[in-house]
């Protein structure tokens, strides 16, 4: 019997292999083109104390087989900490292998230091698949909310608003 893959917290010199995670989910969305980052991004803005982000590698055989990055938020309705998963990636000949949920336990479990009482994630509308995961888990969408984002030239002119 092969063992389960072994679920750890990833570091600075893992930025490569979360790279390529990364890149896999990307494809997998069909957006390798919005996959910008760096492994140096990584290496300078997470995986270590005092970063913006962590992550977590699941690993079988040598070889990367699933990743979620992660960050604290704060509800300020909740008057709680809670997480944001970023990311969620496993290798397509671990799915349904339950390498998600237990990724995603072990986020909790990470969360747990700063008290989180909640997380929340976002699933692309093109991936059918990771919003079954999520609903077959408990997740609700919230109807109330819709995501934006400012980034290029927008983000610059609202940097550029007295």
């Amino acid at each position: 019997m092969t063992a389960p893959p072994v679920i750890r917290i990833a570091g600075p010199e893992d930025a490569p292999a979360l790279h390529a995670a990364i890149a896999r989910l990307a494809e997998h969305l069909g957006m390798p083109e919005k996959h910008v980052a760096t492994p140096g991004d990584y290496a300078r803005h997470g995986l270590g104390d005092g970063t913006l982000f962590r992550a977590l590698l699941a690993e079988a055989g040598g070889a990367t087989c699933g990743a979620a990055t992660f960050l604290p938020e704060f509800s300020t309705l909740r008057g709680k900490p809670g997480v944001f998963l970023q990311d969620l990636w496993v290798a397509p000949e671990h799915r349904g292998s339950g390498l998600g949920r237990r990724l995603l336990a072990a986020v909790a479990r990470e969360a747990a230091a700063w008290q989180a009482a909640y997380l929340t994630v976002s699933a692309h509308t093109g991936n059918p698949g990771a919003i079954a995961f999520y609903r077959s888990l408990g997740f609700t969408t919230d109807e109330n909310e819709l995501s934006f984002v400012a980034e290029g030239d927008a983000y610059t002119r609202l940097g550029e608003t007295p």
